[in-house]
């Protein structure tokens, strides 16, 4: 049974940072590809990055530049450093990860920037 669990949103001023963690558990597997997406209140569910393989990894146009998506050295562990947060990136985070024709989400994270 696989459990993802993602952590380390929060409460931050606008310019501020915060590193999301995205740990998928129960799996001996390797998601070969891993996603995060947001949704803000009132709106639709929407891709922020993903990374492929190692260190293949793409970001919607808002956040490059901003946000770095990393892989950590647990298996299926993944990291959203998020820098110079605005208002805007105000969401629900959650994590995507495949395994094994399956697509398993986690609870999510709140984020929460303060202008």
């Amino acid at each position: 049974q696989v459990q993802l669990v993602e952590s380390g949103g929060g409460l931050v001023q606008a310019g501020g940072s915060l590193r999301l963690s995205c740990v998928a558990t129960g799996s001996p597997y390797r998601a070969n590809v891993i996603y995060w997406f947001r949704q803000a209140p009132g709106k639709q569910r929407e891709l922020v990055a993903s990374i492929i393989g190692e260190d293949g990894a793409g970001y919607r146009e808002s956040v490059s530049g901003r946000f770095t998506l990393t892989r950590g050295h647990a298996l299926n562990t993944v990291y959203l450093q998020m820098n110079s947060l605005q208002p805007d990136d105000t969401a629900v985070y959650y994590c995507k990860v495949p395994i094994g024709g399956q697509d398993y989400w986690g609870q999510g994270t709140q984020v929460t920037v303060s202008s």
